[in-house]
């Protein structure tokens, strides 16, 4: 499994409409071929920096499967006029894990 990590920093009089478009967006990812789950997570002490975690089976499947597909053009779209800057997008793999509920 491969996780991508992108810190999405809106431009803040955009932050609603940000996240009006995200909920038609995640449809579009969550329908990717090798995509397990995502959670958009909003900064407490930055009110429009997202966090948005991605679980992949495969860095394929989201850097060329989704990457490539005509899906993605619509997730363009939808979202990436609402960034400043640009996010830079990293993937991580497992090394440990715990979970102690």
């Amino acid at each position: 499994m491969i996780l991508e990590k992108a810190i999405l920093d809106v431009i803040p009089d955009k932050v609603e409409q940000f996240e009006e478009n995200f909920l038609v967006a995640q449809q579009i990812i969550s329908s990717m071929n090798g995509y397990r789950w995502h959670q958009l997570q909003k900064c407490i002490e930055k009110p429009s920096r997202y966090l948005l975690l991605v679980e992949w089976e495969t860095l394929e499947d989201h850097t060329i499967g989704f990457r490539n597909s005509v899906e993605y053009q619509r997730w363009k779209e939808l979202l990436h006029k609402f960034y400043d800057p640009f996010p830079t997008v990293e993937h991580y793999e497992l090394v440990v894990s715990q979970n102690n509920r």
